[in-house]
């Protein structure tokens, strides 16, 4: 028997699978793009936005008089901005519940609307605590909310932010507090939630206590925390340090089959997963909860932020912070990876390559490539804008370099800042058509260079003819 037969079998075959590996185009499987335009709105700080089984998306938020309740409603998440904004509830004007009230998040849990909020008192604004709002109505713009009271948190110290999740058919409770002997402003805590929305029951866990060097920064503040879930695995972010542009978002991850309720089930970050930009003007990006889009294909991250990082006096007195949103983008490895707060305006994309489809197009020393695993993330990410050189034309505009735009420059394609000339409007504009390969997806032809397509070839990106599958699959394009 000839043993060196099978061996020669197989090479020969690796060998044709390589030759035609350009001919074989793999279905492109993406979450679709999900854009908006940001920001939602302006002045709410704090924001929870939910979507219900009635196709509408729920939002509240913090209003800068610190006095009410407002809740808002629209089928899309654009839509949220431009929604009609009801007050639900304001605060008394004695005693409990009668100052600072931060914070509101809505939830619909055993077929009724819940409110979870904190709130001062007038003769102590300080002293603040969380409390529970119920509606029993199908539209919570309607009907009557009951104050249901204070929410038996293990303290009677300054806590707030109370959240609540579902894994695995536990619902449980979690929220910020500050706690006796522990020398932070406030630590996350977790526990499940009792017979009622308004308790908890039984073991009490200490999730975060901040320590590290960005949760200690004006204050040691460990607060707002909220969960997202995907694969078997829960994630809960949290925001640190003081509510100015040091403000950033921190995470931890645990096993949904572990037991939440033991800190070791938890793996904290030892970095932040979210914070303050100076190339897109974001600053103190936090206090972030999680919806998804109108698809239900993609989950949204949103949070609220200001657009310059100076403030005069107290943070607290300063009313803009703004609701703003952007898609979260999942790493091969299973986490979520929240990029960098993208500039005012349309959100970005991300260009996936059509056969190669772990790849995507990214910048890397201001050269244009396709590549797999893009870290940073934003280096894979384009605002598409009005063309630069007009008459139909887009432009893809860099994330993370605002103003730079992809240009072709003899034929290969590079991230550079316009110098003003019609030569660089004109290479750094592009018609977008149905996809080459499938009308589904994009394909970008060059406006100066009539005929040629932004196309990769190996890893390296540039404009070129198109004249068979190869081309037409390499020239194509699906945006997520």
């Amino acid at each position: 028997m000839n043993r060196t037969a099978p061996r020669k079998l197989l090479l020969l075959a690796v060998a044709l699978l390589s030759a035609f590996a350009g001919l074989v185009v793999a279905p492109a499987q993406a979450t679709p793009a999900a854009q908006y335009t940001n920001p939602i709105a302006n002045q709410r700080a704090d924001p929870h936005i939910f979507k219900h089984t009635d196709g509408y998306y729920y939002f509240t938020a913090t209003a800068p008089e610190y006095d009410r309740i407002v809740l808002r409603r629209a089928t899309t998440i654009q839509g949220l901005a431009t929604a009609s904004e009801q007050v639900i509830w304001r605060r008394h004007t004695s005693g409990e519940m009668g100052a600072h009230i931060w914070a509101p998040e809505i939830h619909f849990v055993n077929g009724r609307w819940y409110v979870y909020f904190a709130a001062g008192r007038t003769d102590d604004v300080w002293r603040i605590r969380p409390y529970v709002l119920e509606n029993s109505s199908a539209n919570p713009l309607s009907g009557t909310w009951t104050e249901r009271g204070r929410v038996n948190v293990p303290w009677d110290t300054f806590s707030l932010d109370m959240s609540t999740f579902v894994v695995n058919g536990v619902r449980y409770l979690t929220w910020a507090q500050a706690e006796p002997g522990i020398s932070t402003n406030s630590n996350v805590y977790l526990a499940r939630m009792g017979a009622n929305p308004w308790q908890v029951t039984g073991t009490v866990a200490r999730l975060v206590v901040p320590t590290l060097t960005w949760e200690t920064r004006g204050y040691k503040v460990a607060e707002g925390p909220a969960v997202v879930q995907r694969d078997g695995r829960v994630f809960l972010t949290y925001s640190a340090s003081a509510t100015d542009a040091n403000y950033c978002l921190g995470m931890l991850s645990a096993s949904a089959s572990a037991d939440l309720l033991n800190p070791a089930s938890w793996s904290k970050s030892s970095t932040p997963v979210f914070q303050s930009n100076a190339a897109t003007g974001q600053y103190g990006p936090g206090h972030n909860s999680f919806t998804v889009s109108e698809d239900g294909r993609s989950d949204i991250l949103v949070y609220h932020d200001r657009n310059y990082r100076d403030i005069s006096g107290d943070p607290l007195n300063d009313p803009n912070r703004r609701t703003r949103v952007q898609k979260v983008y999942w790493s091969a490895d299973g986490t979520p990876d929240f990029g960098i707060p993208v500039a005012d305006g349309v959100t970005p994309v991300r260009l996936k390559s059509y056969n190669y489809p772990d790849r995507f197009v990214r910048h890397y020393d201001f050269r244009a490539r396709v590549e797999a695993n893009v870290r940073p993330l934003a280096d894979s990410q384009f605002r598409l804008v009005p063309g630069l050189a007009g008459a139909g034309t887009v432009s893809l505009e860099s994330a993370n370099y605002p103003g730079y735009h992809l240009r072709h420059r003899d034929h290969q394609l590079y991230v550079e800042r316009g110098d003003g000339s019609a030569l660089f409007r004109g290479d750094a504009s592009f018609t977008r058509r149905a996809g080459l390969a499938d009308a589904s997806a994009a394909s970008f032809e060059s406006q100066n260079l009539p005929g040629l397509f932004i196309r990769h070839n190996g890893t390296t990106l540039g404009v070129g003819a198109v004249g068979d599958a190869t081309g037409r699959a390499d020239a194509t394009f699906v945006l997520e």
